[in-house]
């Protein structure tokens, strides 16, 4: 065990004591040993603890400590602790600017066990509530923690898109040269773990620059101009979707566009997005895809926060922003009362928030807002509000947000009870997954779409590139069985409204269409069903 090694132990075993609330006496002695020692150049190998103890300032139980670190690399006490500590606790030691203390209040306050969930937080504007934190020191982690994620061998798609698009302008600057982005990235997959590039000819121009603040591996593939065509076919499609429509048949790399490699095996062209080798290829052989949504086929933006729980932006910002970018109609989703780490709204506060909506649809022209709620969904599978107050609600998703480490069996209950609930318009977030940073709960994603088919109510697809949830991959179910699929940003500010594009990528991924899109209604026709 090196040296570093050791006085990382030390370091790790003072916080997670701190953290626990054990003796504080005890807790500065194991950090004042890591910080001294650090300091010094010994040779631990082969002491005892006697020689240990004599280091200046070492008493004998930390001594002790070390000598048991040394032989077993690690010590029963630090092992206790972390038995009782969720893994990715640790993780959040590494975020710039949070003490233990810190740490500890985003866990036993928020819940935030992880550094994709505490993000997230940051996203939603939720540190701002706490006692010691405020919108610099909010700002200041998620700054600290995009850097650290910045480092990592994955990236979300929006992330992945943001840093290849200034790439691909450099590269087209260079005269007469062919270039596209192919793989992961064209086909928009929700997380990414690598960049491929296809070109016509060498890359002669400088983008050294843009390729340093990549943070995954990039490749580049050259072929000849007339084999440009063939290569972004078979750079483009996954493995499974290349072997289904039998590329390797082909008798010819020399194509005038991708069309006509398609053509040439009698196929109907796919999307880039949907080559992914699954439903796409009995309808291509049939001729059958569908049309795919498109963000301008959305009438609406369903599922947004305001000023009255999390969100950053009053009610009037949220409003007017959406009504100029060309929406017909808002649907505000504050959390519910039980949702009291984010502001939740006890019953006043709803009658109130309602009252203000009534007097700002009173001066729209062509647009309005809709008096939703985000209901927690209870343990028991119920939702967050007697019933007099859930029938005031023009729409109501329903999402879990706490107790989220379920069995797949309980989670089906929870879900479906809340499914049945004849309020219950939209399910928010099924899995509760956060890309990156948490799988999400278990669920049977069959036996929930088909309660969601009988008992009318919709399914969400989170557009925040966070959440992407539901996965595409059930989409083609959801269209199977008469869900309608309502693509909603989860927007705690009016920025948030863009991730709109990033849930449309996805339900493309899933063959969804504009007839099965919840927000493609109009308001008249979303009325009739929600």
């Amino acid at each position: 065990m090196s040296n570093d090694e050791l006085y990382d132990a030390l370091e790790l075993t003072g916080k997670l004591m701190e953290l626990h609330g054990e003796n504080p006496f005890k807790t500065k002695a194991y950090t004042n040993a890591s910080y001294k020692l650090s300091k010094l150049r010994y040779d631990f190998n082969g002491k005892s603890v006697a020689d240990v103890e004599a280091i200046e300032g070492i008493g004998k139980g930390i001594a002790a400590k070390l000598v048991e670190l040394l032989e077993s690399g690690t010590t029963k006490e630090l092992q206790t602790l972390l038995e009782k500590t969720p893994p990715g606790i640790l993780d959040l030691f590494s975020v710039k600017g949070l003490g233990v203390k810190k740490v500890g209040q985003l866990w036993q306050e928020l819940g935030i066990e992880s550094i994709g969930e505490l993000l997230y937080a940051c996203n939603e504007n939720r540190l701002v509530s706490l006692k010691g934190f405020g919108s610099k020191t909010q700002n200041s982690i998620r700054e600290a923690i995009e850097f650290k994620l910045a480092n990592t061998q994955k990236l979300h798609y929006a992330t992945a898109e943001a840093l290849v698009t200034p790439l691909l302008e450099a590269l087209r600057t260079q005269a007469g040269l062919m270039v596209e982005v192919v793989g992961q990235v064209r086909r928009k997959c929700e997380v990414i773990d690598n960049i491929l590039i296809l070109s016509s000819a060498p890359i002669t121009v400088d983008v050294k620059g843009l390729e340093a603040n990549i943070p995954i591996p990039i490749e580049y593939h050259v072929c000849e101009p007339n084999a440009f065509y063939y290569q972004l076919v078979a750079l483009t499609g996954h493995e499974a979707h290349l072997q289904q429509i039998g590329f390797n048949t082909l008798t010819t790399t020399s194509f005038p566009s991708e069309l006509a490699v398609y053509e040439a095996l009698n196929l109907q062209y796919p999307e880039p997005e949907i080559r992914e080798g699954l439903q796409e290829i009995s309808l291509m052989r049939k001729r059958q895809l569908p049309t795919l949504i498109e963000l301008s086929d959305l009438k609406g933006v369903l599922h947004n926060h305001s000023t009255y729980s999390d969100g950053v932006h009053t009610l009037k910002e949220m409003g007017d922003y959406c009504q100029s970018l060309g929406y017909s109609y808002l649907g505000i989703c504050d959390h519910s009362r039980s949702a009291g780490y984010a502001g939740g709204l006890s019953i006043d506060r709803v009658l109130e928030q309602q009252a203000e909506i009534d007097k700002l649809n009173a001066h729209y022209t062509d647009f309005v807002i809709l008096k939703g709620i985000e209901s927690d969904i209870l343990s028991d599978g119920s939702l967050d509000y007697p019933e007099d107050v859930l029938k005031t609600f023009d729409f109501i998703v329903a999402s879990v947000h706490s107790n989220l480490k379920m069995e797949e069996e309980k989670a089906n209950v929870r879900l479906i009870k809340a499914i049945e609930n004849p309020y219950t318009s939209i399910l928010g977030h099924p899995t509760g997954r956060l890309l990156l940073a948490r799988p999400g709960y278990p669920i049977h994603h069959q036996k929930i779409i088909d309660a969601c088919a009988v008992n009318g109510v919709s399914i969400e697809l989170n557009a925040h590139p966070y959440r992407l949830d539901i996965d595409w991959r059930w989409l083609y179910y959801c269209m199977e069985k008469g869900v309608k699929v309502g693509i909603n940003p989860d927007a705690h500010h009016k920025e948030g409204f863009k991730d709109m594009y990033y849930g449309v990528c996805a339900a493309r991924k899933g063959l969804l269409s504009k007839a099965h899109c919840l927000n493609a209604l109009s308001l008249e026709e979303l009325l009739k069903i929600v």
